[in-house]
């Protein structure tokens, strides 16, 4: 497991740094800091890039950033909103939510940038794309059965089938690597709770009694998911097994502190 990495955003003022850190939060290091908020960092599958969303040309842009040389090339700066970057498994493509149409619709793009390939052709907001680890669905927010819930769809588009019914309000789905596990951040009442579905039985299970928790996303052992949270008033990142019965804080950064990504083995 600590042969993995993990990357998190924190904000101090008005810096905001991206960071990538041993899997324990140990030995944290800078990879991008800015004056804008940079947002859902998305680590390939080799371990050697990130993707995330830049606000440093005062719009959401995705860039893909080498995280030895700190080189990064611009991905997706159409009209409007570019936003939640997330790569297929093969590590040629990633899936982007552009509202250069109007709303806000799913599409695909090369890594190396070019012109995106719409995937999803609704009138309403469709965003999140995760892919499964086979490479051959894309698990995705929609509100279009009017509120957010956690939909799949094959990878190339096509007819879209609801996953989440627990629960008006769902979003942020992460997928474990074995492909049996869907988390994904539920809303009850006021608060927002991690919680767990078995893809196969369907069975739903609530992870946390805390009321912040953002941005899941598992370990590649598919043991442990990482999310963000608030614990004591003050913003942190937790572990939690699949069954939700152990939960650790990691070390490292203090202060407000989210959208973790847990990386993959290294290559």
């Amino acid at each position: 497991m600590y042969s993995t990495r993990i990357a998190y955003v924190t904000r101090a003022g008005q810096r905001h740094t991206l960071w990538v850190s041993d899997a324990d939060g140990e030995g944290a290091q800078t990879a991008l800091s800015s004056p804008e908020p940079i947002i859902s960092p998305s680590w390939s599958p080799n371990g050697l890039q990130l993707a995330y969303v830049s606000f440093e040309s005062r719009k959401p842009v995705v860039y893909v950033h080498e995280i030895a040389s700190g080189r990064r090339r611009l991905i997706a700066n159409f009209r409007g909103s570019n936003s939640a970057p997330a790569w297929a498994p093969d590590g040629r493509t990633l899936g982007v939510t552009l509202s250069r149409d109007g709303g806000s619709q799913l599409f695909s793009i090369d890594a190396a940038g070019g012109e995106p390939r719409r995937l999803t052709q609704s009138g309403s907001i469709d965003t999140e794309p995760v892919f499964s680890p086979d490479g051959r669905q894309i698990y995705f927010v929609s509100d279009r059965g009017g509120s957010p819930q956690v939909y799949r769809m094959p990878a190339s588009g096509g007819n879209a089938e609801r996953v989440t019914f627990n629960g008006s309000y769902n979003i942020s789905p992460a997928l474990s690597a074995d492909g049996k596990l869907l988390a994904y951040i539920s809303r009850i009442g006021a608060a927002f709770r991690l919680h767990v579905m078995d893809l196969v039985s369907g069975t739903v299970t609530a992870l946390t009694e805390s009321s912040a928790d953002e941005s899941p996303s598992f370990a590649p052992n598919s043991r442990l998911i990482l999310y963000a949270t608030q614990q004591d008033g003050r913003e942190a990142l937790m572990t939690a097994t699949v069954d939700g019965r152990i939960k650790a804080r990691l070390a490292g950064q203090t202060g407000d502190i989210r959208e973790p990504d847990w990386g993959p083995f290294q290559k």
